[in-house]
């Protein structure tokens, strides 16, 4: 079976496979290399860099390959516009952007001639972002990992929105292994976006703990929290989940303002950072919906490459 052709603005990987933008530090520069390198669309998490950090990441991203380079961006962080100028200055390929909705940035990308995509949960949202000047959309599910934007599934979001609009559709949610794209697929998406397959790699800049703690999860262990962003969020239940479900966790003596709009019921910067770092007594896991799927840490060349195998084959 062939793959559909993805295409972004004039961007076409090998492989319509996008590698999720994965906050805090997950995705950075040696990750989004390893996916473009391998043929995929590669992204860099900026959403809780610096600015003069981000613009080391993808110096260095472009540096380790010649592929298709990315950022994914949240618009709930404060400093989003600094970031966004920084990556269009810094000449990145494209730019992904969701939780919550920029009309600011169309016309940025727009200048820059830089492809946007965004990421959205309903047929409503993917038409504005088209008449906007998006160059394509991910309609994500409920089964993504992260904060989510919908309770619904992929399954019902990507037929919806794939009737809805005329660009490109990319899946997300739940997207693992090669039945999942070939589902994906026969939605009517146009590329999938997987996340915590990458999150699961050799390459993805998360301690071993963390890494460790993705293969020992089961189905059971993925649970929803309240986060301070005004969303809910899909975790890996452990002792720090269970101190903000229960109200326990107490709220940051500091706050350092990362978030336009924080509920400061707990820090999630800190808290992500601490997952990324391996204190995971301290840490939020965010996971998608299905972890179960995955039972070994592999290079991403190879995660791509045994897909494409496992595709085409079908």
């Amino acid at each position: 079976m062939k793959f559909p052709e993805l295409k972004i603005g004039n961007l076409i990987p090998t492989y319509p496979i996008i590698q999720g933008g994965m906050a805090v530090r997950l995705s950075t520069s040696r990750l989004a290399a390893a996916v473009a390198n391998a043929g995929g669309i590669g992204l860099i998490a900026a959403s809780g860099m610096e600015v003069e950090e981000l613009r080391q990441e993808i110096r260095r991203a472009k540096e380790k390959s010649k592929g298709i380079i990315g950022i994914n961006i949240m618009f709930a962080v404060r400093s989003f516009k600094d970031l966004v100028f920084a990556a269009l200055e810094e000449g990145i390929d494209l730019i992904v952007q969701g939780a919550g909705f920029s009309r600011d940035i169309f016309g940025w990308c727009g200048e820059a001639k830089t492809p946007l995509v965004s990421i959205v949960s309903s047929s409503k949202l993917a038409k504005i972002a088209e008449n906007l000047g998006a160059s394509a959309v991910v309609a994500e599910g409920k089964e993504a990992g992260g904060h989510l934007g919908t309770d619904q599934s992929m399954r019902l979001i990507v037929p919806q929105v794939k009737k809805a609009v005329s660009i490109p559709v990319i899946a997300a949610g739940g997207i693992v292994d090669v039945s999942d794209l070939q589902e994906a697929f026969n939605l009517g998406a146009d590329g999938v976006q997987m996340g915590i397959r990458f999150a699961a790699s050799e390459e993805a800049n998360g301690a071993q703990a963390l890494k460790e703690c993705y293969l020992k999860a089961k189905k059971e262990d993925i649970i929803l929290i309240d986060s301070p962003v005004g969303l809910p969020g899909r975790v890996i239940k452990n002792e720090f989940s269970d101190k903000i479900i229960s109200g326990k966790q107490e709220p940051p003596l500091k706050c350092e303002g990362c978030l336009k709009r924080c509920k400061k019921n707990f820090c999630i910067m800190e808290a992500l950072n601490n997952a990324q770092r391996g204190k995971l007594d301290r840490g939020l896991i965010f996971s998608g919906e299905y972890i179960e799927k995955i039972t070994a840490i592999l290079p991403a060349g190879k995660i791509i490459s045994d897909l494409a195998k496992a595709y085409e084959a079908l």
